[in-house]
């Protein structure tokens, strides 16, 4: 007889906003004539204390820089082992946020930072604030802070940074300084994202793919700029909710046949980990009873063809219509591998 292992506990790690306010910290310190604090520790949001070992740090006339590499646990977080790093030096009327090497700026409205700004999220400024503060001892709360992520502009290519008019580099984010293994919060979090800066924008219509190839299907078919389009992944639920309460005209809603056989059936996480297609229902579906035996949906669209392609369509249309409850309209369509249209619902 044998014991199941226990499943191993999952490492968190820490945002680029906390980095940024513990290398901030330090750097202040320096500056101020405290000398670098290494380790820097910061108060989070909630109350939670870490400690952050500086990796590099160098001072000048009237500045001081202190750089952290990001340690974002066991999270596949793209910009796990980036060097963040905060240059602090006096300013004028409190604090002036810049934006330093590797960090975008603002181009387009509906985010939290007004355009033209440094795209240094709210939260992470406060937490700048909080930090300096520890550090002042008297002194005037006046400085300039270039937050910089060494080849942060490369690394934002693999964000959403470009679709939401962020030029030039990464966005400075977190909410609670800490990053939880696998939570898709910050994915989920750029999917609203996308919605409020389309919505500023004017847009009427946005497409919310599961994948390139469906998305790519779909901006063909109307012409859509890549900025109208959300992706969307496996989080339909995340999408359609926030759609609800913040509505465009049109929806477009695009993926292949088994993601949106999952739609149809009502699961609004698409991920294999936490739904799976029911065949019984989708034969019951397409009328046909063999496809209750199928190993996949793509094994039951051989069988079946385009009648069950429209089925699922039809019947992912009305679980969506559930959820935004009439704020929007929606459209499906169904794609194969190839990208070609198997079905669409129209609006």
């Amino acid at each position: 007889m044998t014991t199941r292992e226990k499943p191993k506990e999952l490492r968190r790690g820490w945002t680029t906003g906390a980095c940024a306010a513990a290398a901030a910290k330090s750097a202040c310190s320096a500056l101020l004539g405290g000398g670098f604090l290494d380790p820097s520790k910061i108060v989070l949001p909630r109350g939670e204390a870490p400690q952050f070992a500086i990796s590099h740090r160098e001072s000048g006339e009237g500045w001081a820089k202190a750089c952290i590499i990001k340690d974002a646990g066991d999270d596949p977080d793209v910009t796990h082992g980036a060097l963040i790093c905060a240059k602090v030096s006096h300013g004028q009327n409190g604090l002036r946020f810049l934006a330093g090497e590797g960090v975008g700026t603002v181009t387009k409205p509906g985010l939290p930072i007004a355009v033209g700004e440094p795209a240094i999220n709210p939260v992470p400024r406060l937490m700048i604030d909080a930090a300096i503060a520890d550090v002042l001892d008297g002194h005037s709360p006046d400085f300039d802070i270039e937050i910089s992520v060494k080849d942060g502009e490369a690394l934002a290519a693999k964000t959403w940074n470009p679709r939401l008019g962020i030029v030039g580099g990464l966005s400075i984010l977190g909410t609670t300084g800490i990053v939880r293994p696998f939570s898709c919060s910050a994915w989920i979090a750029s999917i609203h994202r996308g919605v409020d800066v389309a919505r500023a924008l004017g847009r009427d219509h946005l497409i919310a793919a599961t994948g390139a190839t469906s998305e790519a299907t779909a901006r063909s078919l109307y012409g859509l700029p890549e900025g109208d389009c959300l992706d969307m992944g496996d989080f339909a639920g995340g999408t359609l909710k926030y759609l609800r309460r913040h509505p465009v005209a049109r929806l477009t809603i695009a993926g292949g046949i088994g993601k949106m056989s999952k739609l149809a059936q009502g699961a609004m996480d698409l991920h294999s980990a936490r739904s799976q297609v029911d065949f019984v229902a989708l034969a019951e579906m397409a009328g046909m009873d063999k496809i209750a035996k199928a190993n996949t949906a793509l094994e039951a669209l051989g069988m079946a063809g385009a009648p069950l392609a429209e089925a699922v369509a039809s019947r992912a249309k009305v679980q969506a219509e559930k959820v935004v409850r009439g704020a929007v309209a929606i459209e499906v369509i169904v794609v194969d591998r190839a990208g070609a249209v198997l079905a669409q619902t129209g609006f």
